[in-house]
């Protein structure tokens, strides 16, 4: 199973999948997960019972064939238990954004007809009832029942708790032996097991409807083409309701069978992360941003021999990683894999270290662009990081370097069943066994999506002589400047991003005469940048319009406008006073921005940036530390920056 000759047929399905890994694998980890600080086992044969105690809890409940049985919860063990053990049934799984608001929530399980939702706690339960009489839930099952039955007093049996649908599934097993072997033997590949959101970048997400195969046949192709170990450890951190997270603790740990490990809770993610130092990661890219990002910020905060070492390090990596990853070539010279080695031990072996990612074998980027200069600076410490590219409708992942192939301006070749062209506008195309069945409910929008079997994923890009995909942008974001200029915002943001004190940025700039940037800082480094220079500061707001933080955001996109075509170049831009935030509508809950609502929201200042105002008072809605929103007015200084 180590080997990428002997991969099972993703003909099968997950339920499956666990029945033959707690037969062939037995007494091996399976998943670990942490709690009260120490990291629990749980072994292969005790996940298949778990699972089977839990399908049968839901199936005594009444739950069967073609239900929808939703969750909200973050990285846990119930999540996995409750979602295989749905499968199991023949019922269809939904996930939910921790984080989401009361109205998100509703929106999605009523799209979904979801007849039950399993709840992480009383945060995510008191969102459920807020909004109860909109949906047409039979149960809600509670993981942490701490003050349950102050509920169950109120509402009665409406809720119960996940370890009583355990206990009861248990019981039935006991009473019916070979129940859970009958009713896995119903599910075909071909069952609808998964519906899947997506990103909502231009309006309310759909829900995209996965089969077993689907999910499988993804897996399969990746496994394939990268070869994953049994022994190897990954670190479950991103939500469950993503499918980027399925890919990896679902799909791909089923058919390859290595460990998974899950954080405590978020306060500790990245604690728990350098603890268990996994052997490959999925990740969008604000993550390998953030890491880049503190690298670079714990530099400067060094003593200087600290610092000299790792910009002579980080000197000789750059070298080697642009020589590695020149087209054609799969390895630097030998002069500069000897420095590399060296360079390992000087500096960059402990910077791996502090951050978790010296085990790591294959590391991997996707759900949104990255810029080049993050490939090359991850690659330069040492860490194989390859792009991806994907959508929800396709099972997540459709392309991805070779590791002997990696370029970091494309996102990678079609994996080994996937087919992928450009149709006569620029759009991409996509087939694949692993492209979803359609759109639930939703038959308008499914034609509109596969035509003649061809996935158009709305993304514009080109193939190169090599057979590597490039990405533009989103077909619906691409705009033109008013001398015909096209612009990819992605690209210029991307660019204004690689600065460690720039945390987002929006693009705008249709149908005028140049582009201007919204910033937000990045609150972590430009705090600790202002500490040192013993700048006061109250908070966020306070902190980004400060002249001194002004002055080095200046300096920041002076230096990407270098690196951009002049008709690119950023010619003005602020630093907003509060940050884009999915709450306000801004991103998507995989944080990505919602550029409509940017440009409506911030028209007045848009308009004001253009008529060469230098200062512009901005009303918006602003979130305090401690939770609240509150409407703020505050003068924002408008900034040019010279070509």
């Amino acid at each position: 199973m180590d080997s990428p000759k002997t991969i099972r047929s993703y003909e099968t399905t997950f339920p499956n999948l666990l029945v033959e890994n707690a037969k062939l694998l037995g007494d091996k980890v399976a998943i670990r997960w942490k709690k009260y600080g120490v990291w629990r086992r749980l072994t292969w044969r005790e996940y298949y019972t778990l699972v089977k105690w839990t399908s049968l809890g839901l199936y005594g409940m009444g739950f069967g064939p073609g239900d929808v049985l939703a969750f909200i919860t973050g990285n846990r063990l119930a999540w996995p238990l409750y979602e295989i053990g749905a499968h199991s049934i023949g019922a269809i799984t939904l996930g939910v954004y921790k984080d989401s608001l009361s109205d998100e929530i509703a929106y999605i399980l009523s799209r979904g007809d979801a007849r039950a939702v399993l709840v992480e706690g009383q945060e995510q339960l008191d969102r459920v009832l807020e909004v109860q009489d909109q949906l047409k839930l039979e149960k809600i099952i509670i993981d942490e029942p701490k003050g349950l039955h102050l509920y169950r007093e109120k509402i009665g049996d409406l809720i119960v708790s996940f370890g009583d649908i355990v206990e009861y599934g248990k019981k039935l097993d006991a009473q019916n032996p070979g129940l859970y072997e009958k009713l896995i033997k119903d599910i075909s590949p071909e069952t609808t097991c998964g519906l899947f959101t997506t990103s909502g970048t231009t309006g309310p997400p759909k829900l995209a409807e996965l089969a077993h195969r689907n999910l499988l046949a993804m897996a399969y192709q990746l496994h394939q083409l990268e070869g994953f170990k049994q022994d190897w450890e990954y670190f479950s951190m991103l939500p469950p309701a993503w499918i980027g997270e399925q890919m990896m603790s679902i799909s791909l740990h089923l058919l390859v069978g290595f460990k998974v490990n899950m954080p405590e809770k978020p306060e500790t993610v990245w604690r728990d992360f350098r603890e268990i130092a996994p052997h490959f990661l999925f990740s969008p890219p604000r993550v390998w941003e953030r890491i880049a990002k503190d690298v670079m910020a714990r530099i400067e905060d060094s003593d200087p021999i600290k610092k000299a070492a790792y910009r002579v390090a980080m000197w000789i990596g750059y070298r080697a990683a642009k020589s590695r990853l020149k087209p054609g070539r799969s390895r630097p010279p030998l002069y500069w894999r000897i420095l590399h080695y060296l360079a390992y031990w000087l500096a960059l072996r402990h910077i791996l270290d502090k951050t978790g990612l010296k085990r790591v074998k294959k590391a991997y980027t996707g759900g949104a662009m990255i810029a080049s200069d993050f490939i090359y600076f991850h690659h330069a410490l040492g860490v194989n990081l390859k792009q991806i590219y994907g959508q929800t409708e396709i099972a997540g992942i459709a392309v991805v370097h070779p590791d002997d192939d990696i370029d970091p301006e494309t996102v990678g070749k079609p994996l080994p069943a996937t087919r992928v062209k450009i149709a006569e506008d620029g759009e991409i195309l996509m087939k694949s066994p692993a492209m979803m069945k359609g759109y639930y409910r939703n038959p308008e929008a499914t034609a509109k999506t596969i035509v003649e079997g061809w996935l158009h994923t709305g993304d514009m890009g080109e193939l190169t002589e090599r057979g590597h995909l490039v990405i533009h942008d989103r077909a619906k974001d691409i705009f033109r400047l008013r001398d015909g200029t096209l612009v990819a915002p992605q690209v210029i943001q991307n660019k204004l991003k690689f600065s460690p004190y720039i945390g987002e940025a929006a693009i705008v700039g249709e149908n005028r005469d140049y582009v201007v940037a919204l910033i937000n800082i990045d609150w972590e480094t430009v705090s600790r940048w202002a500490e040192r220079r013993r700048i006061i500061f109250t908070s966020y707001a306070d902190l980004s319009q400060k002249p001194q933080v002004l002055e080095l955001l200046k300096r920041e996109v002076k230096r990407a406008n270098r690196r951009l075509p002049e008709r690119l170049r950023v010619y003005r831009f602020v630093s907003l006073f509060k940050e884009f935030h999915p709450d306000d509508g801004e991103m998507t809950r995989t944080r990505k921005l919602r550029r409509a609502v940017i440009e409506e929201r911030y028209r007045g200042l848009i308009d004001a940036i253009y008529r060469g105002d230098e200062e512009y008072i901005l009303t918006t809605m602003l979130r305090l530390e401690d939770g609240r929103i509150i409407q703020a007015t505050r003068p924002v200084k408008i900034i040019r920056v010279e070509a």
